[in-house]
C-alpha cells in the first residue's frame, strides 16, 4: 500500500443526489494513484453499473454488497435480516481496517443504516475512533447525527436544490443506475 499520509474521516451526507458518486470519485482518484480502495456497501444489494465499472480496476478497487437485492425502505421497525445484514458489513468493516487491507475504506450508505436502525450511532462513533493511520475513511448517507459530525475531519452536505425526479424522470442507466 502507499502512504496518504495520517489519513482522515469524510463525510458525505444529505439530502440530495450525488453521496455513493463522491465516493465512487474519490475511489478512481485514488486507483489513478495506485492507491487500493475498498468499498463496503450497507443496504444495498441490487445490481448498479458501478459494479461492473469496478471490475475493469479490478486490484485497485472492490465493491462488496451487504443488502437485499430489493432497495431497502423501512417504514416501520427494522426486518432482523436487514440488521443481520448491516451487522455484517460492519464486521466486514472492522475486519478490513485490522488488516490494513487497503488505503481507502468506503462505508457506502452507512449513515443512513443508523437512520433506519439498522446499526448504532455508537458503531459509527467506534469505527471512526479504530480507524488506523495510513487509512482514509469515507462514509456515506443521509441523516449524520451533530456526532458523527462532530467525529469527523471532512464533511461534505450534498442538498436538493432541484431534482427532475419531482417531474416523473425515473433513474436512468449509466447515470443514477
Amino acid at each position: 500500500m502507499n502512504s496518504i499520509g495520517t489519513g482522515y474521516v469524510q463525510i458525505y451526507t444529505g439530502d440530495g443526489k450525488g453521496k455513493t458518486t463522491a465516493a465512487l470519485g474519490l475511489a478512481l482518484r485514488a486507483a489513478g494513484n495506485g492507491l487500493k480502495t475498498r468499498i463496503v456497501q450497507f443496504m444495498k444489494g441490487q445490481h448498479y453499473c458501478e459494479l461492473d465499472a469496478v471490475k475493469m480496476l479490478q486490484g485497485l478497487v472492490e465493491i462488496e454488497q451487504f443488502g437485499h437485492p430489493e432497495f431497502c425502505r423501512i417504514t416501520g421497525e427494522p426486518d432482523v435480516q436487514d440488521i443481520e445484514r448491516a451487522q455484517a458489513a460492519l464486521r466486514r468493516l472492522k475486519n478490513l481496517m485490522d488488516k490494513r487491507a487497503c488505503d481507502i475504506l468506503i462505508a457506502d450508505e452507512m449513515i443512513t443504516s443508523c437512520l433506519f436502525k439498522l446499526i448504532a450511532e455508537d458503531d459509527i462513533l467506534e469505527l471512526i475512533r479504530r480507524k488506523p493511520d495510513g487509512m482514509e475513511l469515507i462514509l456515506t448517507g443521509r441523516g449524520a447525527s451533530a456526532r458523527v459530525i462532530e467525529a469527523a475531519d471532512l464533511v461534505t452536505e450534498m442538498r436538493e436544490v432541484r431534482h427532475y425526479y419531482t417531474k416523473g424522470v425515473q433513474a436512468r442507466k449509466g447515470i443514477e443506475n
